[in-house]
């Protein structure tokens, strides 16, 4: 199914994506609604704009689905996927499997986090160093998904607390998470398992030379019913867990189960690399991983170096956002230590495909390069004597990260048309499977 045709097109800005959204409820007042469901913390409105293929009155077929994008502020691409999602069914295409009702209302929180968003700025990037260069990514606790699994529930921020109510109102039988990777593969994270998804995925990706990411550090251990499909582990003290501080289980992921739903992340490439697809075995998997914790170790002191002579706290002088990028350099800086450890420790694996190895390697070195590209920022507001040292570095990083992985450009439009096609496809192998109960 073919969702989206401008071979131009660029990631559009949250304001962009609520322009286009008022426009399309002009045009289709009788499938589609947008309305403004709160504010970010620094005042900038959450759109939700719900279509209805089968118009009002129409009996929900299959359940009410939940689209998110923008959680992550440096992965534009969901935005520009949730518009061409809602632009196909408001001209009355229904859902793939769904029956001549069309199935429940479609609805789609256009971006997640205007604030991020406002800070990473790539609408159109032409290469990976064009995309570090305007980079951010807030720190853990600043994550609409992931704060419920670092704070306290009194702390969160609003941007949870609007995402949460929105799970609660809707009660989705299917949340899906639009989310990208910077150099890699496709892959999609599922809180349960959907029989048959692996198929019409695999398919999608071959039609539109999209390497399928069989080894996703970001799913490291989990159970894959099928190539780049992964699904969340049972709880218990034995459960694998991935290179990262946040429990997913306590996430906004994981709250779909308490109506029955389930969530589904997709997860699609910017930079194409064959090598996260490659199931061949590694000779030494563990010999790796010490090699590449030495180099995160490495890279990660440089980074910490400049930072030090940085000076502290945002001054009165720096630029708009030098706080918030201060505080994703700190969280990102301060996750390595617990990475390295991991990577050597005894957990280590003695078994693991090539394509899980050279995830991992991807993941070492975004890590170190973000921290580095948000620090940049900073110090090229102040005119800091340190920042043409970490702009070689930055420079030198990207370089060598699309060298070393071969990488080849995906079209914005390739990857929106992709995650389409595997939301639609979501949608329809849920609605084959059994309805779960409640968690």
């Amino acid at each position: 199914m073919e969702v989206t045709h401008h071979q131009d097109m660029r990631y559009p800005t949250p304001r962009e994506l609520a322009q286009a959204a008022r426009a399309l409820a002009d045009e289709h007042p009788r499938r589609a609604r947008l309305r403004r469901v709160g504010a970010s913390r620094a005042g900038e409105p959450l759109w939700l704009l719900s279509v209805r293929p089968g118009g009002p009155g129409t009996a929900p077929d299959g359940g009410e689905v939940l689209v998110v994008a923008g959680a992550h502020a440096n992965e534009p691409v969901g935005g520009a996927t949730a518009l061409a999602l809602a632009r196909h069914l408001a001209a009355g295409h229904p859902a793939p499997g769904s029956g001549p009702r069309a199935g429940g209302g479609w609805h789609f929180l256009l971006c997640a986090d205007p604030d991020g968003a406002a800070l990473h700025r790539t609408p159109q990037p032409r290469s990976l160093l064009d995309y570090h260069r305007s980079f951010y990514r807030p720190p853990g606790p600043e994550q609409p998904e992931w704060a419920p699994s670092l704070l306290p529930a009194d702390r969160l921020p609003p941007e949870t607390r609007i995402l949460t109510g929105l799970i609660d109102e809707l009660r989705p039988v299917l949340q899906v998470s639009l989310h990208a990777t910077d150099l890699g593969g496709s892959w999609v994270q599922l809180t349960r398992d959907i029989p048959g998804l692996a198929e019409p995925f695999a398919k999608s990706a071959a039609e539109l030379r999209i390497p399928v990411e069989t080894g996703a550090s970001d799913a490291a251990g989990w159970p894959s019913p099928g190539p780049g499909i992964f699904v969340l582990p049972p709880a218990g003290p034995d459960a694998p867990r991935s290179f990262h501080p946040e429990d997913t289980r306590l996430s906004t992921w994981y709250r779909a189960h308490r109506h029955a739903g389930t969530t589904a992340v997709v997860e699609v490439p910017m930079w194409a690399s064959d090598l996260v697809d490659d199931p061949a075995p590694h000779p030494d998997p563990r010999g790796a991983l010490r090699a590449l914790a030495d180099r995160l170790a490495r890279d990660t002191a440089l980074v910490a170096a400049v930072r030090d002579r940085s000076g502290g706290p945002p001054a009165e002088d720096d630029g708009p956002g030098a706080a918030a990028l201060l505080r994703a350099v700190d969280w990102t800086l301060g996750l390595i230590p617990g990475i390295t450890a991991e990577w050597t420790g005894p957990a280590a694996p003695a078994d693991a495909t090539a394509a899980r190895i050279h995830s991992i390697d991807a993941f070492g070195r975004r890590l170190s390069l973000r921290a580095a590209s948000m620090l940049l920022r900073v110090l090229r507001g102040r005119g800091h004597p340190a920042a043409p040292e970490l702009d070689r570095l930055v420079t030198g990083w990207c370089t060598d990260f699309e060298a070393r992985f071969q990488a080849r450009p995906v079209p914005i439009p390739t990857q929106v048309e992709h995650q389409s096609r595997t939301v639609l496809s979501t949608y329809t192998h849920l609605l084959k499977s059994p309805r779960p109960g409640t968690d």
